[in-house]
C-alpha cells in the first residue's frame, strides 16, 4: 500500500527534527578557519562523500544528467534545489558540484539531530538565524565561501518533503544572494522514475543553467519555471501527498 502524507499547507514541515525550535549558541562560528577545524572538516567531508556515493548510487540509484557549463565554472556559484530527501539532498548537491566543495544553507533545527548535528559545521552547514546579528554572520559566511570559489546550496522550498514529485511554491528571498554578489546560479531538480524490479523509484537529477538575472524576482521566476518543467518528468508517486 502506498504511503500517504497529509499536509496543512505547502510551506509546512511534514517531518520535524528532534528540536524544531533549536537555537544556535551565542558563540556559534559560521566560518571556522583554525587549523583543527580545517583538518576535521576535510576528513569528515571526504568520508561523507565516500559513504554518500554508495548510498546515492546503490540505494537511491541516482543518475546525474551532466551540465557542461557547470564544469566550466571557475568562480563560486549558487545551486537551487528541490527538497525531497531527508539525508540525501545535501550529498546530491555535493556530487553535482564535485570536485568543488559545497556549503549549504540549513535550518538550525538540523543541529538537534543526534550525532549528525555535531558534524554539520564540518560538513559545510551554514545555519539561518532569527536574530539580526546571526543573519549578518550568515551573510558574511556566504560572501566568504563564494569569494573562495565554493558553490553555496540553497533549498528555496525550505521544508523537506520526501519523494515529493511537484515543485512547491517558494519566495524570492533567497535569490537575493546571486544578484548581490553577481554570480551564476544553477537549478538542480530531483525526479523519480519507476523501476521494474523494486518499489523504490530510481532518481534522476537534472542540472540546468547558468542563470543570471538583474533582479531576485526574475531569477526566482526563471529557476522555478525550469524546475517545474523538469518535475513533469516524474512518473511515480512513491509517497502521495494529500491536503488535510
Amino acid at each position: 500500500m502506498k504511503k500517504v502524507i497529509y499536509y496543512n499547507s505547502l510551506d509546512c514541515d511534514v517531518i520535524e527534527a528532534k528540536n524544531q525550535d533549536y537555537k544556535l549558541k551565542d558563540n556559534y562560528k559560521w566560518v571556522r578557519t583554525d587549523f583543527l577545524s580545517k583538518v576535521l572538516s576535510g576528513i569528515i567531508y571526504f568520508l561523507a562523500l565516500i559513504i554518500s556515493f554508495v548510498y546515492l548510487h546503490f540505494v537511491l540509484r541516482m543518475k546525474i544528467i551532466k551540465n557542461k557549463e557547470l564544469k566550466k565554472e571557475k568562480e563560486g556559484y549558487f545551486i537551487y534545489s528541490n527538497h525531497t530527501q531527508v539525508v540525501g539532498d545535501v550529498f546530491i548537491a555535493a556530487h553535482v558540484a564535485f570536485i568543488k566543495r559545497i556549503y549549504t544553507i540549513v535550518s538550525p533545527s538540523n543541529f538537534s539531530i543526534p550525532f549528525i548535528g555535531k558534524l554539520l559545521p564540518y560538513l559545510g552547514a551554514l545555519p539561518t538565524s532569527r536574530d539580526l546579528s546571526g543573519l549578518k554572520e550568515l551573510n558574511k559566511a556566504i560572501n566568504y565561501r563564494i569569494n573562495k570559489g565554493h558553490p553555496v546550496v540553497i533549498f528555496p522550498e525550505a521544508h523537506v518533503w520526501p519523494y515529493c514529485t511537484f515543485i512547491r511554491p517558494y519566495s524570492d528571498t533567497s535569490f537575493k544572494y546571486p544578484i548581490k554578489l553577481d554570480k551564476n546560479s544553477y537549478s538542480v531538480t530531483v525526479t523519480y522514475l519507476k523501476t521494474k524490479l523494486r518499489k523504490r523509484p530510481k532518481m534522476i537529477i537534472y542540472v540546468d543553467g547558468p542563470f543570471k538575472e538583474e533582479t531576485k524576482e526574475l531569477l526566482k521566476e526563471k529557476i522555478e519555471a525550469v524546475m517545474t518543467e523538469r518535475s513533469k518528468l516524474n512518473n511515480i508517486d512513491y509517497i502521495r501527498y494529500e491536503k488535510s
